[in-house]
């Protein structure tokens, strides 16, 4: 399936006038195969032995291209850095307040939720939404056990 969401967004970029470079493939290539939320300094360290010289500004300036055109989104954490997901496949997150761990959630729900959020905005607002991206915080079950907080959340 993997080689396939490739071949899918690659062409996506295609019709959307992007030149597809192997630096580009290998990047989106690394995001679809990981689920690990990274951010730029862990995507240089996961493709290096693939592209041993390749630059930090050439890794930024692909993210950035891959999240104008709607692939790749920016997920802000705790520390004030970025890290990107693979978004081709829409979801949600739920991110652990105690540990900064971000858990894609897949719901076959997800676009009717995101219709909703924005519909009602914009009753709400006249707000014009450009863009949704749902997150949910709390705490995640390692670090429940770890607090003893597992009880609490079964109640």
């Amino acid at each position: 399936m993997t080689n396939t969401t490739l071949k899918r967004s690659l062409g996506q970029l295609k019709k959307q006038g992007v030149r597809i470079t192997p630096q580009r493939e290998v990047i989106l290539d690394y995001l679809i195969t990981h689920h690990n939320h990274p951010d730029v300094e862990t995507i240089r360290d996961g493709i290096e032995d693939k592209l041993p010289n390749l630059s930090v500004a050439t890794i930024y300036n692909t993210l950035k291209m891959l999240v104008d055109n709607g692939l790749v989104i920016e997920l802000p954490n705790n520390d004030g850095g970025i890290r990107y997901d693979y978004f081709g496949v829409p979801h949600y997150h739920a991110i652990c307040e105690n540990c900064g761990k971000i858990i894609d959630i897949f719901d076959d729900d997800y676009p009717e939720l995101v219709k909703h959020v924005q519909q009602r905005t914009r009753e709400k607002t006249d707000f014009l939404v450009t863009g949704t991206q749902l997150e949910v915080t709390g705490i995640c079950p390692d670090c429940q056990r770890k607090l003893h907080l597992a009880k609490l959340a079964n109640k």
